[in-house]
């Protein structure tokens, strides 16, 4: 589609008149008329806001002229994939998973690497795909410029300082912690059953958070799961592929 066809299909789908999508975006309903009859195309300002407005990428407001993947994993990108800013405006440089709440989540290509190896081995062998991505990753702008990121000490300064504080909670058979690595939230999410009967998740399917899984000091089999961001930190137990799951904390940062 073009950008007038994408404009007025996600006005009337969020039901806006010309002269309410004119005023949300701080412009004339004259200059929405000429876009919706291809006259013009808004500025980049006016994308950015109607990018925050229906929620889509400026690729999508224009039409889709590029063809946008993750410049850290290689990942296609739709909408519903493209990471956001702490401003809820997207960055279409990245995928959500690569890039949350301002941070890259991957300095260390390799643990990227073992990550992608984890989600996509049911499709081809893990060889292979760490031979595709140790060939196709370096080629990624995220990594071509990636020993001028002024954003790698600030970071591991980060995992360091949530490393102490997970570690300060010193719970009871649970092992110290090393190490922290990035988790996708679908993958860790897991249903607490609350005392009124009802059950409850805690994190989000579609976010990055920090975490690892540790063996129980007591043996058993049951392990123990970390799960953490910049506004909290969750520890719980479980079974063999997370069944059976208990809460042990769940802290405000």
């Amino acid at each position: 589609m073009e950008t007038k066809e994408v404009i007025f299909e996600l006005r009337t789908k969020k039901g806006l008149s010309q002269d309410e999508l004119a005023e949300k975006v701080f412009v004339t309903r004259q200059a929405v008329s000429r876009w919706e009859n291809g006259e013009t195309i808004p500025n980049t300002e006016t994308l950015k806001l109607l990018s925050k407005l229906f929620d889509v990428s400026i690729n999508t407001l224009l039409g889709a002229p590029r063809k946008l993947i993750c410049q850290c994993c290689g990942m296609p990108l739709e909408d519903c994939d493209i990471s956001k800013e702490k401003d809820g405006m997207f960055n279409e440089e990245y995928c959500k998973w690569c890039y949350a709440d301002g941070e890259y989540m991957y300095h260390d290509m390799d643990e990227l690497i073992e990550v992608c190896v984890k989600n996509m081995a049911d499709k081809t062998s893990s060889e292979e795909i760490r031979e595709y991505m140790k060939n196709m990753l370096p080629e990624l702008n995220y990594w071509k410029k990636y020993l001028n990121l002024a954003g790698k000490e600030k970071f591991d300064e980060f995992k360091e300082k949530l490393i102490d504080e997970i570690n300060d909670l010193h719970i009871e058979g649970m092992p110290k912690v090393i190490s922290l690595n990035a988790l996708v939230g679908k993958f860790v999410n897991l249903e607490y059953n609350l005392p009124n009967g009802k059950k409850v998740q805690f994190l989000n399917d579609n976010a990055t958070y920090l975490g690892t899984q540790l063996e129980c000091e007591f043996g058993g089999d049951r392990c123990f799961g970390i799960a953490a961001n910049m506004d909290f930190i969750l520890v719980c137990t479980y079974e063999e592929n997370g069944e059976n799951p208990e809460l042990v904390i769940y802290k405000r940062r």
